[in-house]
């Protein structure tokens, strides 16, 4: 007979082949798993059986219901029974050809009955940052927003280009419906355009800490003397796409004492000068208190070649996140360098880090 090496966590099992990479036979999947404080190397997840399964993913006291602890019989350890209920994922066909294109959902979309929030819109003709530069700047407010009451922040870089109700992001729109409906907090929108002239690259694309200081000392002191928002940083997110995805994570890098929550879509992580810092950055420095959603495209810039490739150097940030336990999430599909894909799954990207 055959036989399958599975390694687990603090121990490695035979398993015959009528189970799944985890030990479960194929045809009896119960709604119960153990987790085990086993003797090795951490906790191990038990499955059927007792053969052990691997700790990933983690389990988590606000996602599961945690019962009663009990004795495993096998192994005389202590056992956490863990009830799962695993959301149910509509089907969804997949492309045979790449790229693709994805619809928007109903959250992109004006629904009735929702209030509509109000923009104001900032002309920033100097910057002591960016001597030279001049911007554009929108403000957003929620319907649902209480002056003197202190609301989330959130920024958005290419700002123009994210609050276009016809185009392929709609944050507006995205932000009405959710906020509406509960599913993330009273929120002000910063939707920042890039410096002109053609400062955007320069802007987005560095490593140190010189847009989060902009953002800083010239943006957020303008949005405080309109809307008051909160002082929590855990409250403050960043969002942007292509050179603004991976300027998302830089200021959130930079300046984790005020951006905790970061939204990068197709992140140019393959241009930055010197090349992309973060993979090495993530793994030998000391955990940054972020979460951090993710998207990349099979099909994005130079994605079959072994340098500049913009598809394989997102996939490097997510990989280092995962290695240091961060909380990510990492939405891969099979889009080319677009705002499509980002902009369709936006509203899920925001439950996510609001969650």
């Amino acid at each position: 007979m055959s036989r399958r090496l599975i390694l687990g966590v603090g121990r490695s099992s035979i398993l015959p082949p009528a189970t799944d990479i985890f030990g479960v036979p194929l045809r009896s999947v119960p709604p119960l798993y153990e987790m085990q404080e086993s003797g090795g190397t951490g906790p191990g997840i038990v499955g059927v059986g007792g053969a052990e399964r691997p700790r990933h993913p983690p389990f988590r006291a606000e996602d599961e219901a945690v019962a009663p602890q009990s004795t495993n019989p096998r192994a005389g350890a202590t056992v956490v029974r863990v009830t799962v209920d695993p959301p149910k994922i509509t089907y969804a066909r997949h492309p045979v050809h790449a790229p693709a294109i994805y619809e928007h959902g109903p959250d992109s979309v004006r629904q009735p009955g929702v209030p509509v929030g109000r923009v104001i819109r900032l002309e920033m003709p100097h910057s002591h940052v960016y001597p030279g530069i001049s911007r554009t700047v929108q403000l957003y407010a929620p319907a649902q927003y209480a002056p003197g009451e202190p609301a989330a922040l959130m920024v958005f870089q290419d700002g123009q280009l994210y609050l276009d109700p016809d185009g392929d992001i709609r944050a507006g729109i995205v932000l009405d419906n959710l906020i509406a409906r509960g599913e993330m907090p009273v929120t002000i929108g910063v939707f920042v355009d890039p410096g002109s002239p053609s400062n955007r690259n320069r802007e987005y694309d560095a490593s140190d800490d010189r847009y989060a200081s902009f953002l800083l000392d010239e943006i957020i002191p303008r949005v405080r003397e309109q809307f008051t928002i909160t002082d929590d940083p855990d409250h403050w997110a960043i969002c942007g796409g292509s050179s603004g995805g991976n300027c998302a994570l830089t200021v959130a890098w930079n300046r984790p004492d005020h951006f905790r929550r970061v939204i990068s879509f197709v992140g140019s992580f393959a241009q930055m000068p010197g090349g992309n810092p973060y993979p090495t950055l993530i793994r030998t420095t000391p955990a940054r208190p972020l979460r951090v959603f993710l998207q990349a495209g099979s099909r994005d810039l130079n994605w079959d070649q072994p340098v500049e490739n913009w598809y394989s150097e997102n996939l490097l940030v997510a990989a280092a996140l995962a290695e240091r336990s961060y909380d990510h999430r990492l939405v891969l599909g099979d889009g080319g360098h677009s705002t499509n894909h980002g902009g369709a799954i936006l509203p899920d990207a925001l439950r996510w880090i609001w969650r």
